[in-house]
C-alpha cells in the first residue's frame, strides 16, 4: 500500500476541461445563456438564496376544464341569451342580464343544481328547470334581493331579468321624461342622473378655450360671409373745368 506523497507538487494536476469546437464554416456562434434565468415555460424551484437560484424545472399550465360528455354543448340558451358551456353554472348565468353572482347561485341553490359543474353537461330540461326558478325568484327570495322590490303601478315584487329588464328599464325612463320630472329632465340633457358633480365630469357640448384651429378658421369665414362685401368709397365730385381767361 503506497503512502501519499508529502510534496503537494507531487500530486496529480486535475485534467483541463476540454476546448468548445468552433464552429463550421458559414454558421454563426450560438448564444450563450446566462446563468440564472429560466426558459419559456419553465420556473424557477428551491430557496432563494443571496443572489442564489435554484434548479429550473418545466411547469404544466393549467387549462380550461374539459368535458368527456358525448352530449357536451358548447352554447347554452337560457333567457333568449347565449351563455358558454364551458364555464361553471353559476358564473355562466352571471351572462343574463339582471343575474349577479348571488342571484346565480340562489337560482343554483333553489333548482337543484350543483353551482360548479359546466352548464355545458347539464341537459336541457335541468336547463329549463333554471329558466323557470329565475321567473319564480320574487316568490322564493325576500324583496330586498330582487332588483324591483315594489312596482310603481301595483306595489308587487319583480326580479326583471332578460329582455325583459331592457324593456322595463326603457319605459322607466320615457315615463319619466313625460311627467317632466327632474331625473327625466336630466334624461333628456343627457347629463348625470344621481347626483354626481358636473363641473369636472360628465361635460357635454363644446367647452370654451378648446376650439381647434379648422373650427376657428371656419367660424372667422363664416363671420366675413355674413358680414358681406365692404361698401366701396364714396366717389369724389368731378372737379369744375376751368373757367377761360377773357382775351
Amino acid at each position: 500500500m503506497g503512502t501519499a506523497p508529502k510534496n503537494p507538487k507531487d500530486e496529480e494536476a486535475p485534467a483541463a476541461p476540454a476546448a468548445p469546437a468552433p464552429p463550421a464554416e458559414g454558421e454563426k456562434p450560438g448564444k450563450k445563456e446566462k446563468p440564472g434565468r429560466a426558459k419559456d415555460g419553465e420556473k424557477e424551484v428551491g430557496p432563494r438564496g443571496k443572489g442564489k437560484k435554484g434548479p429550473l424545472a418545466p411547469t404544466a399550465r393549467a387549462g380550461a376544464p374539459v368535458s368527456t360528455n358525448p352530449n357536451f354543448r358548447y352554447i347554452v340558451r337560457v333567457a333568449n341569451t347565449d351563455l358558454d358551456g364551458r364555464r361553471r353554472t353559476a358564473l355562466a348565468l352571471t351572462g343574463v342580464s339582471g343575474v349577479g353572482l348571488r342571484i346565480a347561485e340562489a337560482t343554483c341553490q333553489l333548482a337543484g343544481v350543483d353551482p360548479h359543474a359546466l352548464i355545458g353537461d347539464l341537459p336541457e330540461p335541468t336547463v329549463e328547470q333554471i329558466e323557470a326558478t329565475l321567473v319564480e325568484l320574487p316568490t322564493k327570495l325576500p324583496a330586498w334581493m330582487t332588483n324591483e322590490p315594489r312596482d310603481y303601478v301595483g306595489g308587487d315584487t319583480f326580479h326583471r331579468f332578460g329582455p325583459d329588464l331592457v324593456t322595463a328599464e326603457r319605459d322607466a325612463v320615457n315615463q319619466m321624461k313625460m311627467i317632466r320630472s327632474y331625473r327625466g329632465v336630466r334624461h333628456e340633457r343627457g347629463q348625470k342622473v344621481r347626483g354626481q358633480r358636473t363641473r369636472s365630469n360628465g361635460r357635454t357640448g363644446m367647452a370654451a378655450g378648446v376650439l381647434k384651429k379648422a373650427a376657428k378658421e371656419a367660424a372667422q369665414t363664416k363671420a366675413k360671409e355674413e358680414a358681406g362685401p365692404a361698401p366701396a368709397a364714396a366717389a369724389k365730385p368731378a372737379a369744375a373745368p376751368a373757367k377761360k381767361e377773357a382775351a
